[in-house]
């Protein structure tokens, strides 16, 4: 990409005026593109004051710095996503302007970022298609399916500027949780009855309010999100199932209270907003009680499909205040793979192998939930899986004999022989007979 100086333009539309504080040094440009959105950060010295305006013909977006300059090393990336071009420029009253070229019209969003673990001071540009539609990418709906096809929203987290947590070989929790994404999608897209979505499905930047949208607006019958645990200790190991704690379900229960109103379709496609507030209050409860039950079902199951593959840290499902947990009516886990931090968890989870076959796992666990508790109307109902009856047994006591116990249970006396391995009709006090389905 150029660098080049100056830019006389007139403004066509004020998108905003942020205010920070003094002057800073622009030392890193990154650019991170999604289906909806693509995101500019700036790395900073310090936070700044600055002004934020669209253009036209051509479109792009201009962001003065006041009183700032670009560092000699500044590298400035290729192109991507809504981004064709980046310049910079001095201006005479001592701002440094950034122009974003753009590949069409778009709207920008700009917010500040202070320091946090790898980063330093930042200035996020979020520029969004005026006319863009929510992007939900289903699996093909297959033709011979009786029943409706279960939808699971498979979350892989973080991703983008937020790159989680890092292995100290520089494995990122990203990268590797969106491998483990996409072979669940894989594996459960082959799975008659079942269709998937992923919340993001490449390396971009996805809000946690979002993540739970996607999910809500595909009907999603399930949602499970992925990650990678990390602490200081090295030796910590293990995976983990979290659902959502009970104080987590209150609180988000009185913000959807509060926001009924504007809101509709909250719960399993009913709306509170004509309910009056304790008839509100008790769908919701009722809605975010089965959901929590049906969580910590599926959690049970994964974590013994998990159990097969690495080491558990807690063989019961844990309970957690997480955000992305918060649908009030959609069953949701947070599986913790492994430990990032842990250097021979770091080199499984970078692990292909390991990768599909945790991802099997997973895929076991939400397709034994499935049949153990079939959806209404679903694929798995119409073809429920009846479990066979446990074998009636049968202890001689004086004076029965073979014929008579076959005629009591409508079997043969040949199928008895069979079954239990008879030489003959010969029986003795206290002998058990298995008495096969007649």
């Amino acid at each position: 990409m150029t660098l080049r100086v100056g830019l006389p333009a007139i403004a066509v539309a004020l998108l905003g005026i942020a205010g920070a504080a003094g002057a800073a040094d622009v030392s890193g440009v990154r650019v991170w593109s999604g289906p909806e959105s693509t995101r500019v950060v700036f790395e900073l010295s310090a936070p700044v004051d600055h002004r934020v305006f669209a253009l036209s013909d051509p479109d792009r977006v201009v962001i003065d710095l006041e009183d700032s300059s670009a560092t000699a090393s500044l590298d400035l990336p290729e192109a991507k996503g809504l981004v064709a071009d980046v310049r910079t420029g001095d201006r005479p009253n001592g701002a440094l302007r950034i122009v974003l070229e753009l590949t069409q019209a778009a709207k920008a969003k700009t917010f500040l970022l202070g320091p946090s673990e790898q980063y330093g001071h930042r200035l996020v540009v979020d520029l969004l298609r005026p006319d863009a539609e929510p992007v939900v990418r289903h699996a093909p709906v297959a033709k011979d399916a009786d029943g409706r096809q279960l939808v699971v929203a498979i979350d892989a987290g973080h991703g983008g500027e937020d790159p989680g947590a890092s292995g100290r070989r520089g494995v990122r929790e990203k990268d590797v949780v969106l491998a483990i994404a996409r072979a669940l999608a894989k594996d459960l897209n082959a799975e008659p009855g079942i269709r998937t979505i992923l919340t993001r499905n490449g390396d971009y930047f996805v809000s946690l309010r979002k993540r739970i949208e996607i999910a809500h607006t595909a009907q999603a019958d399930f949602f499970i999100s992925i990650h990678a645990d990390s602490y200081r200790d090295s030796s910590a190991d293990g995976a983990t199932v979290y659902v959502l704690s009970d104080k987590g379900a209150s609180d988000e229960a009185a913000l959807l209270l509060a926001q009924r109103e504007n809101a509709a379709d909250l719960i399993g496609g009913v709306s509170l907003a004509d309910k009056d507030q304790l008839l509100a209050k008790v769908l919701l409860d009722l809605s975010q009680s089965a959901a929590l039950s049906a969580s910590t079902a599926a959690g049970q199951r994964l974590i013994k499909r998990m159990g097969t593959v690495v080491d558990l840290r807690r063989t019961q499902v844990q309970q957690a205040p997480f955000l992305v947990l918060k649908s009030p009516d959609v069953p949701s886990v947070l599986v913790e793979t492994a430990y990032i931090s842990n250097p021979r968890e770091e080199a499984a989870l970078r692990s292909r192998d390991f990768q599909e076959r945790f991802a099997r796992a997973l895929h076991d666990g939400i397709v034994d939930y499935f049949v153990a508790s079939p959806p209404p109307g679903s694929y798995f109902a119409m073809h429920a899986v009846r479990p066979a009856p446990d074998p009636v047994r049968h202890v001689i006591t004086r004076g029965e004999t073979l014929s008579e116990i076959a005629e009591r249970y409508r079997v043969s006396t040949a199928t008895l022989r069979r079954s239990n391995s008879l030489k003959s009709d010969v029986v003795r006090v206290g002998q058990v007979l298995v008495i096969p389905p007649g």
